[in-house]
């Protein structure tokens, strides 16, 4: 079996035509399953309004849909925001006679530039999706013994106890592991996984899951918590990185500037400490302050946005060190 995270970024609630409604803050869940294939998608419920949950969506996306019903500035937000995230692959579903040939330029240069264009039929999409979902996913090799777990959402279960809903991240998670809770110095026993109401002993990359935790209370789960047995994981509130800007944004970034930094589904706000460059200001060295500890593993990709943005407000990457 496998599970598929799609982000469905355009009209609200296109994702009702995907699959059945599940949790909704944020971001609303959708959720389609056929035997024991699944396909999650996300859905940013109060964007353009806020960013936020735009990244929120992609951060936990291997796939995206996007939906174009105009060429606005959100779109054009959203395919940077795409480019940023690392979402390399996906669909472009055209409504409103919007042509390709007005598209393909806007994209031109972004990862969104290699998504399959695809008719408005959610049907197809569906069937295709859960086609795709068959053929990833299976039971971890012996020697995976470690594994990151995203949460995004936690709540109490009367006869189980705290519960938390998210996505593995990357390697795998196993009934009765321990995980430490990051960031904070809390430690959780898996007590149970399931995977779209049905029980497992595992879970691997890709997975949506729901894990009951022994150890932790709700109050020890904010949105983007992450739990691990990975060693190379680690946490810290001042950063250093490689920055790259995206060829959109107007200025370089200065020190004391106000920042929100974006990691797995860590949305934390930070001011940039001091940046240094070779004569580009697009490719500078970045030191980052954050409000609280971001944890992440060396060589992971950050998004930076500036939420006072006019137009844009997805500034580009860092490399992390």
């Amino acid at each position: 079996m496998g599970n598929i995270n799609v982000a469905v970024i355009g009209p609200a609630g296109y994702g009702a035509g995907l699959g059945k409604r599940g949790t909704s803050t944020e971001i609303t869940f959708y959720n389609l399953k056929r035997g024991e294939d699944t396909v999650t998608f996300i859905e940013p419920a109060k964007y353009p309004e806020r960013l936020a949950p735009l990244f929120f969506a992609v951060s936990i996306a291997r796939k995206a849909i996007l939906v174009v019903e105009e060429i606005s500035p959100a779109f054009g937000e959203c395919v940077l925001m795409l480019h940023c995230a690392g979402v390399r692959d996906g669909f472009i579903v055209l409504r409103d006679f919007i042509q390709r040939e007005k598209v393909m330029p806007l994209i031109k240069g972004t990862v969104v530039e290699g998504y399959e264009f695809f008719g408005d039929e959610p049907g197809a999409l569906r069937e295709r999706l859960l086609g795709e979902a068959a053929e990833v996913g299976g039971a971890p090799p012996d020697g995976l013994k470690v594994g990151v777990a995203v949460i995004d959402h936690a709540f109490s279960v009367k006869g189980v106890g705290t519960v938390a809903l998210g996505t593995i991240a990357r390697g795998a998670v196993r009934r009765h592991d321990t995980l430490r809770v990051m960031p904070g110095d809390k430690v959780a026993e898996v007590r149970s996984i399931q995977k779209h109401d049905d029980d497992f002993d595992w879970s691997v990359d890709g997975d949506r899951v729901g894990l009951a935790l022994k150890g932790v209370e709700v109050e020890d789960l904010d949105r983007g918590t992450v739990l691990t047995n990975d060693t190379a994981v680690k946490t810290a509130r001042l950063l250093e990185g490689a920055g790259e800007l995206l060829r959109y944004w107007p200025a370089p970034l200065k020190p004391g500037m106000a920042i929100h930094v974006g990691h797995w589904m860590q949305f934390v706000p930070a001011r940039v400490e001091s940046i240094s460059d070779a004569g580009d200001w697009r490719r500078a060295k970045l030191t980052l302050a954050l409000e609280k500890e971001m944890a992440y593993v060396a060589g992971d990709d950050a998004v930076l946005m500036y939420l006072s943005g006019q137009k844009l407000r997805v500034v580009g990457t860092a490399r992390l060190q």
